[in-house]
């Protein structure tokens, strides 16, 4: 009997396994992931709306750019679109980044903006500081965490081309992102650039990452463990497999690790199941 009773306290003490469980995207939030390259009306008032419209409290941090100082022009392609409410965030200084008063506008805010440049600065100026803290906190208050091109990789958890020498090297000497999208690597620019192979050669040395290629003026919106593609190109996902809307019972492949595949506007992809678990359309 007494055996029998503590079977029963331990069952109900220890917590049931939830199925549904976040493991790669943001438990809360939304990140909204752009590849680079001109940014459609489209998106940028998507990303407004995601924030919760053009009185919304909007950071953007424009240090990846490389400058000292930045005007507020930096910010003008939210305020064409109606946003109100911009705050300006940039340093290189790292005690100054992990200061209160530095960081405090991102106590208030809905949403955080990065802009384009070189993703190992934004590393270098706030990786392990109270400003890195307090980004993770606007998406824990259910909040928006928004980039393009050097914004778009450092959301990933591996960091893209962070080599200080040049963009070319994959798996530079920077190699940890802000994590936003866990046991991901994100790579931008990707047909613009024709660097649809480029990211075989991070993956071959981490082959347990989803590796993510988004092209230009094209982005992912991802909420939980779920992102669908918006935008005029293709995102490129390397998950292992192949997908194709017409199927691939009929086509020659290339070995598991050279393969990747396209998604495009409409398309939704299962970051945890790594599975297109809504197509857009079929071909007719």
């Amino acid at each position: 009997m007494i055996r029998l009773s503590l079977l029963l306290i331990l069952f109900v003490s220890v917590p049931a396994f939830s199925a549904d469980k976040t493991v790669v995207g943001p438990e809360k939030g939304t990140l909204f992931i752009v590849g680079g390259g001109y940014l459609s009306e489209d998106l940028v008032e998507r990303f407004i709306e995601l924030a919760g419209g053009p009185d919304a409290s909007i950071v953007v941090v424009p240090t990846a750019g490389g400058a000292l100082k930045y005007s507020d022009e930096r910010s003008d392609f939210l305020r064409e679109q109606g946003a109100k409410n911009i705050t300006m965030l940039h340093t290189t200084d790292r005690k100054k980044a992990n200061s209160d008063s530095f960081s405090k506008p991102l106590l208030s805010a809905s949403a955080v903006w990065f802009n384009g440049g070189r993703q190992w600065r934004l590393v270098d100026a706030y990786k392990d500081t109270l400003t890195e803290k307090r980004f993770h906190e606007v998406l824990a208050r259910g909040g928006v965490i928004g980039g393009s091109s050097a914004g778009a990789t450092i959301q990933g958890s591996y960091l893209v081309r962070g080599d200080t020498k040049n963009n070319q090297i994959m798996a530079g000497d920077h190699e940890v992102g802000f994590g936003f999208l866990k046991n991901t690597a994100i790579d931008q620019h990707l047909l613009a650039r024709n660097r649809h192979f480029d990211l075989f050669n991070v993956l071959q040395k981490k082959p347990e990452l989803l590796g993510l290629g988004i092209d230009e003026d094209t982005a992912i919106e991802v909420a939980g463990d779920e992102f669908v593609v918006h935008g005029k190109s293709y995102v490129v996902v390397y998950d292992g497999k192949f997908w194709s809307r017409e199927g691939s019972t009929l086509k020659i492949l290339p070995e598991k690790n050279q393969l990747f595949y396209f998604l495009k506007a409409g398309d939704h992809y299962d970051l945890k199941n790594r599975v297109v678990s809504k197509p857009a359309s079929r071909p007719e």
